[in-house]
C-alpha cells in the first residue's frame, strides 16, 4: 500500500505540475506581479496533494520585504514554506545543477550562492538587499544544511553576511527580519517520537529519491510553522547579532513545537 500511495502520489504532482511550469516561466518573463504569488498558491496546492497538513502561527509581514530566517529540516520544507507566504529561498549553488529541480528553483526566483567563492558574497548581497527594498520575502536556512528534525544546528553567521553586509545599512523599517520555526510532529496524526523523526528528516548522506518513496508512502503529515514578529533590519548592528537572535528565537520555538507534539 505505501508503494501505491507514493506512485499515486507522485503521478499527481507531475501532472499538476508540468503544465504550470510554463505559466510561471511566462510571469516571469513579462514581469508579471503573479511571478511572485503564483509559487505560493501552486505549493498550498502541492502540499495538498502530498498530505500535508499546515498548522501556522503568526503571519509574515505585508507590504515590506521580509528576509525570513529558518530552520531546515527536509526537502518538504520547499513547499511547506512556499505555502504560507509567496516567497523566494537562498538556495546553494549546487542546486542550480540538479535535474528538474533546479527549474522549480529558478522558476520561484531563488538566489543561488556559491559557498566556496567570497567574492560572490558582495554580489549576492546587493541582489539580495535589492529585492528585500523592492517588497520580496526571501527565506534564508541559516544552519547551512538540514537537520535530523529533533533540533536545531547551530547558525552559520557566514550565511548572513549575503542579507547583512558589513558595511551595509541605510534599509530603513520597510525592511524587517523574521524567524521561521519549523517541526513536523505527526503523521496519521500519531505523533512522531524523537526515533521516528528521521522518517521526515532528509540530512546527511541519504539519497533524495529513495527518501522521497519513503516518505510519500507514509500518509498524511503534520507540519506546524511558527513565525516570529517583524524586526526592522537595521536594529542589527551585524550579521552576528541578526545570527544570534534568530537562532535563539528559532531554537526556542522549534523545542516549544516538538514539545507541544
Amino acid at each position: 500500500m505505501r508503494n501505491l500511495r507514493a506512485f499515486l502520489v507522485l503521478a499527481a504532482f507531475f501532472a499538476f505540475t508540468f503544465p504550470l511550469m510554463p505559466l510561471q516561466l511566462l510571469f516571469l518573463r513579462t514581469g508579471s506581479r503573479f511571478a511572485r504569488t503564483f509559487p505560493h498558491w501552486y505549493h498550498h496546492q502541492v502540499c495538498k496533494i502530498v498530505g500535508i497538513r499546515l498548522n501556522v502561527e503568526g503571519e509574515v509581514a505585508e507590504k515590506q520585504g521580509v528576509l525570513l530566517i529558518s530552520n531546515h529540516v527536509s526537502w518538504i520544507d520547499i513547499a511547506v514554506l512556499s505555502a504560507v507566504a509567496p516567497v523566494s529561498f537562498v538556495a546553494k549553488q549546487e542546486v542550480a545543477s540538479w535535474p528538474f529541480v533546479s527549474w522549480l528553483a529558478k522558476l520561484q526566483r531563488s538566489v543561488f550562492v556559491d559557498r566556496n567563492r567570497r567574492n560572490e558574497v558582495g554580489d549576492k548581497a546587493n541582489e539580495i538587499l535589492s529585492r528585500l527594498e523592492d517588497g520580496d520575502h526571501i527565506v534564508l536556512f541559516a544552519e547551512g544544511t538540514s537537520s535530523d528534525g529533533n533540533g536545531v544546528v547551530p547558525f552559520k553567521t557566514a550565511l548572513f553576511a549575503a542579507a547583512k553586509p558589513t558595511n551595509g545599512g541605510g534599509l530603513g523599517p520597510t525592511v524587517s527580519a523574521q524567524t521561521l520555526s519549523l517541526a513536523y510532529t505527526k503523521i496519521y496524526g500519531l505523533p512522531l517520537c524523537r526515533r521516528g523523526r528521521h522518517v521526515v528528516a532528509w540530512y546527511g548522506d541519504m539519497n533524495l529519491a529513495s527518501h522521497a518513496w519513503r516518505l510519500l508512502g507514509l500518509g498524511p503529515l503534520d507540519a506546524y510553522i511558527r513565525i516570529g514578529p517583524p524586526v526592522p533590519l537595521d536594529s542589527f548592528p551585524d550579521r552576528k547579532a541578526l545570527a544570534r537572535y534568530a537562532e535563539d528565537k528559532v531554537r526556542k520555538d522549534v523545542t516549544e513545537l516538538l514539545r507541544g507534539a
